[in-house]
């Protein structure tokens, strides 16, 4: 099949966005287990499904920014002995000036296509959005829908806070295309919570077969993307009055892959009692108290992690993030979005100790009087 590529979203189909049929139908396909035969037996590697996409065209340009230095003290970096979630050019990335060019969001249009079991299926094209929950591939759906659109990605499915700021983020582009659908993966309460403030209401589906189903390259980090992601922080804020403090950290503990601040507590009640700052439980508090919380802080403090994301929807352009990295896994997401959004990134690396680490208070403290004042960013 041929892919045609449009450079504007004029190109799209003219009927997307209407009403979408939505039926329950019986219907069976070969696609999983052939596509087992061609992995286990042919050895042959499965297509990406934008590969088998019948249109593809854009619908945000690529946005190029030079990135700027992070704030941290000598030999911080010295101390890193691994990464997650960080590029090869991290190193680069927080000395800053490096020219980063941002991919732009494009939609790809798949016909006859199928989500069976958290993979979808076209052709000899497949993506796993989850692993499967059961052990032989799913060959029927009895859900039937016109036009869809996937906002899901497999790394938002596991990841909560990669699921706030990518797939949370796609929503609303889906809404645009089609019925917004994802699998059956049950929410946490934080997370139907959030569904509930952005006013999302997507399909969760176990199986469903798609007349057509839009699927998103939606990773770059472009402009159009800081301003759908900003949109979500103003619905988090509509109705709250808004006080500027000083900052917020949140506690990490032991929550999600483990990355535990042995002194955590002791940092946390320093910037308390030294700086004003609040301090959040988010595995404590419900979304309206961390709302609360959040709103109006200068700067946000805490351990590398999903649960900075909170206060990261709510951060103004020109507040600060002040990263405590555990020393075996230095990440870069959260710089990703603080340049996106005219943010100021500092971060301070920690030391071994056990199965966890620690960090020091004195070292924070020199970081965080390093980093420009909101007043004097705006």
């Amino acid at each position: 099949m041929s892919t045609h590529y449009f450079k504007s979203s004029m190109s799209e189909p003219s009927n997307w966005g209407s009403p979408n049929a939505v039926f329950e139908q019986s219907r069976w396909t070969s696609l999983p287990i052939l596509n087992m035969f061609r992995r286990k037996v042919l050895r042959q590697q499965v297509k990406a499904l934008e590969s088998v996409a019948s249109q593809v065209w854009e619908i945000a340009p690529e946005t190029t920014q030079v990135e700027p230095r992070a704030y941290y003290l000598p030999n911080q970096m010295e101390r890193v002995t691994n990464c997650g979630f960080a590029s090869d050019d991290w190193h680069q990335r927080m000395e800053g000036g490096l020219v980063k060019t941002h991919s732009p969001t494009r939609g790809f249009l798949l016909k006859d296509a199928w989500l069976l079991d958290g993979v979808v299926y076209k052709e000899r094209a497949c993506a796993y959005l989850q692993p499967r929950k059961k052990t032989m591939p799913l060959l029927n759906a009895d859900i039937e829908i016109a036009q869809a659109a996937l906002y899901a990605t497999a790394s938002g499915i596991k990841y909560f806070g990669q699921w706030l700021i990518d797939d949370c983020v796609t929503y609303s582009l889906a809404q645009a295309y089609g019925a917004p659908v994802t699998t059956d993966k049950k929410m946490s309460n934080h997370g139907l919570a959030y569904e509930q403030c952005f006013g999302m209401q997507p399909y969760r589906l176990q199986s469903a077969y798609f007349k057509e189903l839009v699927i998103f390259d939606d990773v770059g980090q472009n402009k159009n993307k800081r301003e759908r992601f900003s949109a979500l922080g103003a619905k988090m804020l509509a109705g709250i009055e808004v006080k500027p403090h000083p900052g917020v950290y949140i506690l990490r503990g032991r929550s999600g892959v483990l990355r535990q601040l042995k002194n955590e507590i002791e940092i946390a009640e320093h910037l308390r009692d030294t700086r004003g700052f609040r301090i959040l439980d988010p595995m404590q508090e419900d979304l309206a108290t961390i709302i609360r919380t959040c709103a109006g802080a200068e700067t946000i403090v805490g351990v590398e992690g999903s649960h900075i994301i909170h206060g990261m929807l709510l951060l103004p352009k020109g507040g600060s993030v002040l990263i405590i990295q555990p020393p075996d896994r230095f990440g870069t997401v959260i710089k990703d979005l603080s340049d996106r959004d005219g943010q100021h990134f500092g971060f301070v690396v920690g030391m071994p100790s056990g199965d966890g680490f620690t960090s020091s208070i004195e070292e924070i403290e020199r970081t965080l009087d390093m980093m420009p004042k909101l007043a004097q960013s705006t």
